[in-house]
């Protein structure tokens, strides 16, 4: 079962890993930011030993992204950034999971202070789901 992993957030200054740029997570004891931090890094590596990471890229700033809209029948352009939301799409993973309860394990793992992790599965050419 295949799954995208979204990593929402807003860090100010933009930067990767956005963690690193958030209030919420900077008020965190030194401690508890290694303990999360290595804890990813297990989870990365996992995902990665096991073939369940498919893929992934963090993305730049959302002031440099183009939203392309319909307006009148044609497309228009727009500078980013791409949401009315506080928070911006930071990155993503593609993930090849066995089943929902790895997923949940997974989105437990990969949320951090001040983001917000959505995992949606991914649909198939002809609209089925995977």
């Amino acid at each position: 079962m295949k799954y995208v992993v979204l990593i929402h957030s807003n860090p100010q200054p933009w930067g990767h890993p956005t963690g690193d740029f958030l209030a919420e997570y900077q008020a965190l004891p030194q401690e508890r930011r290694d303990r999360l931090q290595a804890d990813f890094e297990q989870l990365f590596q996992e995902l990665q030993a096991n073939g369940e990471l498919v893929g992934g890229e963090a993305l730049a700033d959302p002031a440099a992204a183009r939203l392309y809209r319909w307006a009148e029948g044609e497309p228009v352009a727009t500078d980013g950034p791409y949401s009315e939301s506080r928070e911006h799409l930071a990155g993503f993973f593609l993930i090849d999971v066995a089943d929902p309860e790895r997923v949940a394990e997974i989105g437990r793992k990969f949320s951090g202070p001040g983001e917000t992790v959505e995992i949606r599965p991914v649909m198939w050419p002809g609209g089925a789901d995977s």
